[in-house]
């Protein structure tokens, strides 16, 4: 008896299922635009440029940070600390 229901409860829910999948949402329009490309591309240059691409670049390509120290001061900064340069970089960028 409880196979039978839940042979039923299944059937009635892919039923339901399928008939909700085929209507879609949201109705399909066809989108008409009232700009032309150019308007477009002018209006993505005013606004700032392809924003997209400069956070993207920003995020990824940062401009490297200017130092007021030299190699060599850094080196010797680092070899105060512990002596191996190539064992402190390790530590500190695994932190």
């Amino acid at each position: 008896m409880t196979i039978a229901k839940i042979i039923a409860a299944t059937a009635l829910i892919a039923a339901a299922g399928s008939a909700l999948a085929e209507t879609p949402y949201p109705p399909e329009q066809a989108f008409t635009s009232t700009k032309t490309r150019a308007e477009v591309v002018a209006e993505v240059k005013q606004a700032g440029g392809d924003l997209g691409r400069r956070n993207y670049q920003d995020t990824f390509n940062p401009a490297p940070v200017a130092s007021s120290k030299t190699r060599a001061e850094v080196v010797a900064e680092l070899s105060q600390t512990r002596g191996d340069i190539a064992r402190n970089n390790y530590i500190y960028t695994t932190r």
